[in-house]
């Protein structure tokens, strides 16, 4: 299973448990997806008044906010046929061929598009 395989498999079940029934169905996909949506805002509501309202901020709500963030991006994936455990191996890959000595601003600003449209500011 390698790079945190086991741990998304488990949490991938845990929110095949949780799921409205018939995940496949084009219907539960989009409310998941408008629930991610949901979830973000919330994300950046949270941040928003950490970083320009000067509140504290509070870790154990963004925390649940992300863990429900999380939990919308399975089951999409899941309704799509994917896992996370692939789904974040994909992404190391990817950022690691964009990134072979790591990030930095000049390389991201000097690098060229990949090919399959993260020129739309994808990490």
């Amino acid at each position: 299973m390698g790079y945190l395989g086991n741990e998304f498999e488990s949490y991938d079940a845990d929110v095949r448990r949780t799921m409205n029934g018939g995940a496949t169905a084009l219907v539960p996909m989009a409310s998941f997806a408008m629930g991610l949506a949901g979830e973000a805002g919330e994300v950046v509501d949270l941040l928003k008044k950490h970083l320009g309202h000067g509140h504290d901020l509070d870790a154990d709500k963004l925390t649940k906010e992300l863990g429900d963030v999380l939990w919308y991006v399975s089951a999409i994936a899941q309704s799509a046929g994917l896992e996370l455990g692939d789904i974040a191996r994909a992404n190391v890959e990817k950022l690691r061929k964009r990134y072979p000595d790591g990030f930095s601003v000049e390389a991201s600003r000097n690098r060229k598009p990949d090919p399959i449209g993260e020129e739309r500011g994808d990490p």
